[in-house]
């Protein structure tokens, strides 16, 4: 019997993924959870540690990534299946440098998650074909990739959280540091990049493929981050 744990902040995606792996003798879902924080939380209360972590790449907060490499560091033993509706731009790079054992696009139907799944805890590796061949290309997006390599894990995180529309207040709460901290990683931020504004930092995001809300936004402005 494979335990899964299931975390993904989009409750119907939770729901819908939970349902289908129902049905299957040898999986157990033993937990839905909605951020990265609550996962690492569970497993270190949990009695039984889960066989895999369904992890959803992109969440508010800590995020799937933060997740997955502070799982690991502790839990080496765990699987975690990394999942994201976004297969192009650094999501993918991201997740699988956290050492995810398997990618795969939300996208993906129910009976290749069930093999991935098997795949992953008899010790292999997967990535869809999707985000492979975009990875596969990433030697000729170096000037791309690099743009967001230049901020360290907590401005990479703060970042996200700006893109997810999350005020200073909010972030500083959330990340219990104070109100000034967050906007002196905010200033590093924006002069990493090249940027001035919380909406460069979007579009940005978006054209790199760090938040998965791109659908119809394929043609915002030009921004031309300094080198």
């Amino acid at each position: 019997m494979i335990s899964i744990l299931l975390v993904d902040d989009h409750s119907l995606v939770r729901a819908g993924i939970a349902r289908m792996l129902a049905d299957e003798a040898d999986m157990q879902v033993i937990a839905e959870l909605s951020t990265g924080e609550q996962a690492i939380d569970f497993v270190r209360s949990a009695e039984c540690i889960p066989d895999l972590v369904l992890m959803n790449a992109r969440m508010p907060g800590m995020g799937g990534v933060e997740a997955t490499r502070a799982l690991l560091e502790t839990y080496p033993d765990i699987k975690v299946v990394a999942m994201s509706s976004v297969v192009s731009g650094i999501i993918p790079s991201q997740m699988l440098r956290a050492v995810a054992h398997a990618f795969i696009n939300k996208n993906i139907e129910i009976v290749d998650i069930l093999k991935v799944n098997c795949m992953v805890c008899a010790g292999q590796h997967y990535v869809s074909q999707d985000a492979a061949t975009h990875l596969a290309l990433d030697p000729f997006k170096k000037e791309e990739q690099a743009l967001f390599d230049k901020l360290s894990r907590r401005e990479m995180q703060i970042a996200q959280m700006l893109t997810d529309g999350k005020q200073v207040s909010q972030i500083s709460h959330y990340l219990e540091l104070s109100p000034k901290t967050v906007y002196s990683y905010r200033y590093r931020i924006f002069e990493k990049l090249g940027i001035y504004s919380d909406l460069e930092l979007t579009i940005l995001a978006i054209k790199h493929g760090l938040t998965e809300d791109s659908q119809g936004l394929k043609h915002l402005p030009q921004i031309n981050a300094a080198g």
